[in-house]
């Protein structure tokens, strides 16, 4: 009987994500709501960003410049302008603010983006899976239920202001994870012929143009 209730009220921690916004740009929505009450403790969400979404590290640094998220990315430097098949994972540990409303609830959001993916053959979607995030908290005064959480390691700071190592734990007993799932918009395979003539195309008599411009306006000695 003892066992049943510690794992039901580990079992009490929920974790929710949301994309919101349309199309490539969107904002990843993490809330938090513990099953005990984590006062004195910071609470984050570790997730692991597929290849086919990252966060931008400059557009992170000017939000955390003006107080607006808190995260920390690993590896901070990525490629941007790289495509889904040429990019790597990331990891992103986003640290959560309370909900005025609720000591329990955590909460923060960052902007996300979808990367370019190779034309598809018979569908005009890729989809990006986004797997449920990790609750870590770090508490250097309070006592954590050792049945509902364990140490974990986690290659990130105190906090956004501390950059010192602290130790995280992870909570041990949770909902079954549940996958957000992003869809990508993407160009048909069997369209790639006409795509590269036109293309082609458009870039000879652009070219052509520029050379008439200059040519006809041009001043040479």
């Amino acid at each position: 009987c003892v066992t049943s209730d510690v794992q039901a009220a580990c079992r009490d921690t929920t974790v929710t994500q949301e994309l919101l916004k349309e199309g490539f740009h969107r904002d990843l929505l993490v809330k938090v709501e513990l099953g005990e009450d984590a006062g004195g403790c910071a609470v984050a969400a570790r997730t692991r960003l597929p290849p086919g979404i990252y966060v931008d590290p400059y557009e992170l640094a000017t939000l955390q410049q003006h107080n607006l998220t808190k995260a920390v990315l690993i590896p901070d430097v990525t490629d941007v302008e790289a495509p889904e098949y040429l990019a790597t994972a990331l990891v992103l540990v986003l640290y959560l603010e309370v909900d005025p409303r609720c000591s329990r609830c955590f909460r923060a959001a960052v902007p996300v983006h979808a990367r370019y993916h190779r034309p598809a053959e018979g569908s005009q979607q890729a989809l990006v899976v986004l797997e449920s995030p990790e609750v870590l908290l770090c508490c250097c005064h309070s006592h954590l239920a050792a049945d509902c959480w364990e140490p974990a390691e986690v290659r990130a700071p105190c906090s956004a202001e501390n950059v010192g190592a602290c130790q995280w734990h992870s909570a041990t007993h949770r909902p079954a994870r549940e996958e957000l799932m992003l869809e990508v918009p993407v160009g048909l395979r069997e369209h790639s012929s006409l795509v590269c003539a036109l293309t082609l195309l458009t870039t000879l008599l652009c070219a052509s143009l520029i050379l008439a411009a200059t040519c006809r306006h041009g001043h040479f000695s």
